[in-house]
């Protein structure tokens, strides 16, 4: 133990001296936590919108008039041909076009239907996809108003209409920053841990001191102990700066006991640590071990939930999510912080997260080879 006890010593000291690394560790998670959370936002505003108006009537100046209204769209051109507005989509002026039919009024007080023709700019899918969803609701719930007008007498409404009350519960205004700021800080994490773990041995090797570490009696389990541990101490630390940051910058307090997220992350970073110092037993030096550890970041964040939801996946990416560690990490981090589930309600993926903490951890012991 006293072997340990100095190698800690060591790494504790190697750790202060180097400016850049604390910088790495505590400046640069609080700041992308400040930033991310503001630009990461799943909604979808200012839609620019193209109008081609053939009808100039009334019906046509209210629709226009509340599609402009909602705040989702922002009219970049009102045009008399489709080839003028499609000259727009072809520099990137607009993200779609709406084109109005002439006689639209009469045709739809005649007929009670009327043809509308969009056109949507689809280099940009998810806007492409979320600006034409956003504005065919807008035109619904327009078509019912002018439904409603046409049938509703002094005493009599024909229309039947059914009251739908609806409650979000966990998040009642959608606020998508109450579950995407405890999303990023456990990428955040994930990838303080992971980059600085698995550089730590390999820049023993590259600098040469591995050789001289070799030659003590020190055993295995304890040189990969003396790696994880200061590392394990920085990530909760990093946690802490996290929670705080979320609290009054977002004010985001969590629901349920803090001392849960604790409790997980403390066994989750032994986890991401012990892949971090995998990488570096295996690796010969800093450029080889910056990217995997690239390699696999990427993986863990587009594969983990935060950005795409699980469920919407292909099932063998559902499958693979499951060897994911920053899956069951964020979807503990929300329970507790907006659902307040307790231990119980957490107890399957803290057993997971411990069976990746213990592999990992015994697959980086048995991969390092001492030399002598």
């Amino acid at each position: 133990m006293r072997s340990l006890r100095f190698l800690l010593e060591k790494e504790f000291r190697q750790i202060f001296r180097n400016p850049a690394i604390l910088r790495m560790i505590f400046i640069m998670p609080v700041i992308q936590l400040i930033i991310l959370p503001q630009v990461a936002d799943y909604e979808i505003r200012n839609v620019k919108m193209d109008v081609i108006d053939h009808d100039h009537s009334m019906y046509s100046r209210e629709m226009i008039r509340k599609i402009t209204s909602s705040g989702c769209f922002e009219l970049a051109g009102y045009h008399d041909s489709y080839t003028a507005a499609l000259h727009d989509v072809e520099h990137d002026r607009t993200d779609l076009i709406l084109e109005i039919p002439a006689g639209f009024e009469r045709t739809l007080v005649r007929e009670n239907e009327a043809p509308l023709f969009i056109a949507v700019n689809a280099i940009n899918g998810m806007r492409a996809n979320l600006g034409a969803a956003y504005l065919n609701s807008i035109i619904r719930d327009y078509n019912q108003e002018v439904r409603a007008e046409w049938i509703r007498f002094p005493r009599f409404d024909e229309q039947p209409r059914i009251e739908v009350q609806q409650r979000n519960w966990y998040n009642l205004h959608l606020n998508y920053k109450l579950f995407m700021v405890p999303g990023i800080l456990v990428i955040l994490l994930t990838m303080v841990g992971a980059f600085l773990a698995a550089l730590n041995i390999v820049k023993e090797k590259e600098i040469g001191t591995i050789e001289q570490i070799n030659v003590t009696p020190i055993r295995k389990h304890h040189f990969i102990l003396g790696k994880l541990i200061p590392f394990w101490i920085m990530g909760l630390l990093v946690l802490s700066l996290g929670l705080l940051v979320a609290r009054l910058i977002y004010g985001i307090v969590p629901v349920g006991n803090i001392g849960l997220i604790y409790l997980f992350a403390a066994i989750f970073l032994l986890a991401v640590l012990g892949l971090g110092l995998l990488i570096s037993t295996i690796s010969h030096t800093q450029q080889q071990a910056m990217l995997i550890a690239f390699f696999l970041m990427m993986i863990f964040i587009l594969m983990g939930g935060l950005y795409t939801s699980i469920e919407s996946m292909p099932r063998w990416a559902q499958v693979v999510t499951w060897f994911n560690p920053v899956t069951y990490f964020i979807d503990v981090v929300r329970m507790v912080v907006l659902k307040g589930s307790g231990l119980k309600d957490i107890a399957g993926h803290l057993g997971i997260i411990f069976i990746f903490a213990v592999v990992l951890n015994a697959w980086a012991v048995f991969s390092y080879r001492k030399r002598t």
